[in-house]
């Protein structure tokens, strides 16, 4: 009894999870930097966890958040940017989606 690996498929395997990655984690990255140019910072509220993970006081969440706040008020664009840069954010995280769906159906249909 031998065993054989084709390395050939294995090559295609390797590829295609490499460039899923970077295709996911970039378009994410990408809406995340364009939503957060549009004055739309995401401020996620702090979740209770157990001792072993350090968990942020509502002393800091609401700085967290009043600093977004000002932050956005500094923002330079016009609202025409904004709209555009959101716009964009939207388009790169459903891209994200598109990204994620096309491995899903990689892997159903091609198996």
């Amino acid at each position: 009894m031998t065993i054989e690996i084709n390395w050939f498929a294995f090559a295609q395997v390797f590829a295609a999870a490499l460039v899923g990655a970077l295709l996911v984690v970039g378009f994410y990255a990408i809406g995340l930097r364009l939503l957060v140019r549009a004055g739309r910072v995401p401020v996620v509220a702090p979740a209770e966890f157990t001792d072993a993970l350090t968990v942020i006081t509502p002393k800091e969440a609401a700085r967290a958040e009043k600093a977004a706040a000002k932050a956005a008020k500094k923002n330079p664009l016009t609202e025409a940017q904004k709209r555009l840069a959101f716009v964009g954010a939207c388009a790169s995280f459903a891209l994200c989606g598109v990204a994620v769906a096309a491995g899903i159906v990689l892997i159903v249909v091609g198996h």
